[in-house]
């Protein structure tokens, strides 16, 4: 169910009993609501309304105002007054008494006389039920209250119809309205899926602003909502100003570490007057606190700062590797299927088909753990040096990546330039595997030998798989000429075409040989080098916790990484000259 706390009244078509004008004491009995559906819309579309009789608030019916066509600016417009109200099965009906002021009275002639003869009724809408309804979507109000009953020049149909609904404003209205929500939610930094839901609710912006606010204040009293929030000021007014900084957010920017110290301990509950900034920063990161955490949220920036280093690292060899992810530590294998086996045979006359089958091939390798702690000192917090904290971030983040790319460099450069040894027990780049060219230096004569070992490779079942070349992998003193060697030219004539412009350019100045180079296929089409972090955990992680050992917070830095070859055809070596 949904509820809807709008102001805007509802208005709904009702009728009036005929016959039923009693001059004596003034009274006419209306049909003040239906329960025949009625077609409306909404941000949503089209859908039907009804009315459940069993909702109508009668108590507050009874005593509302009887109104000149729902005009609620003055007391001039009040023709009467509801004396009754009461269900009758699904409909609500309703004695009115009109008034007996001179300035009304040719309007309650009219209507004794049966010249006004159409009535409506205005409500508000406390709850709904969404259904379906022959196909169509339709809502019940099953909490509701009539407010007033107006006599109106126009009618609709004998039975409850045309109103401007509470949450389902005429489409006019919502026009205005939906983009004041919008621009209201964009000012508070509220989430796009809050703001959409408002806007199908039908909301007004009254009911929106409402909501909103609602929703802050839930969210700032959420610990972890806190934590990201802090942080995100202290890392944009502190280390990257240029990182947009979250409404909600801006709240905490330019607090010092004694500062946020100082709202932790009071969401704690720690009286904190007459501390001063050393005795904050020392209670904050010794006290266990279940609302926040001091060390949480310095964490969180070291982390922050930490990951933004290390994916600025040039990628290098990373470029030609694929990334996965490993469920756990034990060996990852790789199955190399061949469709050799799938090869179509022609069917004997006696219509006898032939079995075929997958031929594999498998490699492994496992990821491991790899880390270090580091100490934020009580000193560097109290002296509120953030800048320290982010250059020490930043060089971990750095260091990780420059690790995992040494890992790959090491493994391809292992066994003296041949790579690791696969399972068929012959190393990577070996004449047996087709991938090792005549040494030379990178020309065309060479690309073009490696191009056609690629391209004459086959699977486990010796069906040829033709291998694609796309980058050329070089150490930094072959750095330019390679580059002239694949850098497109406008030729005038074929004999100066560049034929291995398609090739892209990596330099990987970790490689130890001077000479030797490579040409690679593109990792997001044939296996050859992999890396894998272990299942969510992406890249290096920090964890956090009040030092005991030493005076500040710890910081942990895990990185669960590994690397291995998991095909050689993907991969052609040339030793230069």
């Amino acid at each position: 169910m949904r509820r809807d706390n709008s102001v805007a009244l509802e208005i709904r078509d009702a009728s009036i009993r005929p016959r039923s004008f009693n001059a004596d004491d003034n009274t006419i009995e209306v049909i003040a609501a239906s329960a025949t559906p009625v077609a409306r819309r909404d941000a949503r579309g089209e859908f039907l309304e009804i009315l459940d009789a069993a909702g109508a608030d009668l108590d507050a019916l009874r005593g509302a105002s009887v109104l000149d066509g729902h005009q609620q600016g003055g007391v001039a417009s009040i023709l009467g007054t509801v004396e009754d109200a009461w269900r009758e099965g699904d409909t609500i009906a309703a004695r009115l008494r009109l008034s007996t002021r001179p300035e009304v009275a040719a309007i309650v002639e009219d209507i004794r006389q049966g010249i006004i003869a159409s009535v409506s009724v205005g409500y508000v809408v406390d709850e709904w039920k969404d259904s379906t309804v022959k196909g169509k979507r339709a809502r019940t109000a099953t909490r509701w209250t009539p407010r007033e009953i107006s006599f109106v020049a126009i009618g609709a149909d004998p039975v409850a119809r045309s109103r401007n609904i509470e949450g389902t404003l005429d489409i006019s209205d919502r026009a205005t309205i939906n983009p004041q929500i919008r621009q209201l939610a964009d000012q508070l930094g509220i989430s796009r899926g809050l703001t959409d839901s408002l806007i199908d609710r039908g909301a007004t912006i009254e009911m929106a602003r409402s909501e909103m606010l609602d929703h802050i204040r839930t969210q700032r009293d959420d610990p972890q909502v806190f934590v990201r929030n802090v942080a995100d000021a202290l890392y944009h007014t502190r280390i990257d100003p240029s990182v947009p900084l979250a409404p909600a957010a801006r709240a905490y920017a330019g607090m010092t570490c004694a500062d946020i110290a100082r709202e932790l301990l009071n969401r704690a509950g720690v009286s904190v007057t007459g501390m001063s900034p050393p005795a904050l920063i020392s209670r904050a990161i010794d006290a266990p606190m279940t609302t926040s955490d001091f060390a949480s949220i310095m964490a969180t920036v070291y982390d922050k700062t930490m990951r933004q280093a290390y994916g600025a690292v040039p990628s290098g060899l990373i470029r030609v590797a694929r990334e996965t992810t490993a469920q756990d530590f034990r060996a990852k294998s790789r199955v190399q299927l061949d469709h050799s086996g799938l090869t179509l045979d022609k069917v004997s006359e006696a219509g006898e088909f032939k079995f075929g089958g997958l031929i594999d091939s498998q490699e492994s390798y496992s990821i491991d753990s790899y880390g270090k702690i580091l100490n934020l000192s009580r000193k560097l917090l109290i002296n509120d040096n953030i800048g320290a904290l982010a250059d020490v971030a930043r060089r971990i983040g750095m260091a990780a990546r420059e690790f995992e790319r040494q890992q790959l460099v090491t493994l391809l450069i292992s066994n003296s330039g041949a790579g690791p040894v696969m399972s068929d027990g012959v190393a990577l780049f070996n004449a047996a595997h087709k991938n090792v060219g005549t040494a030379g230096v990178p020309s065309e004569t060479t690309l073009s030998e490696a191009r056609l070992l690629m391209r004459d490779q086959t699977g486990p079942g010796g069906g040829l798989i033709s291998v694609v070349p796309r980058y050329l992998v070089c150490p930094s003193e072959l750095e330019t000429s390679c580059e002239k060697l694949i850098t497109s030219i406008q030729a005038t004539q074929t004999s100066n075409v560049n034929v291995f412009a398609f090739l892209d350019l990596v330099i990987e100045p970790r490689l130890t040989d001077p000479k030797r180079y490579y040409v690679v296929a593109d990792p997001a089409q044939v296996d050859g080098l992999e890396f894998a972090f272990l299942a969510g955990q992406s890249g290096p992680q920090t964890e956090s916790r009040s030092g005991f050992e030493v005076d500040g917070i710890q910081v942990k830095v895990r990185d669960d990484y590994g690397a291995g070859f998991v095909e050689w055809r993907s991969w052609c070596t040339n030793a230069g000259a």
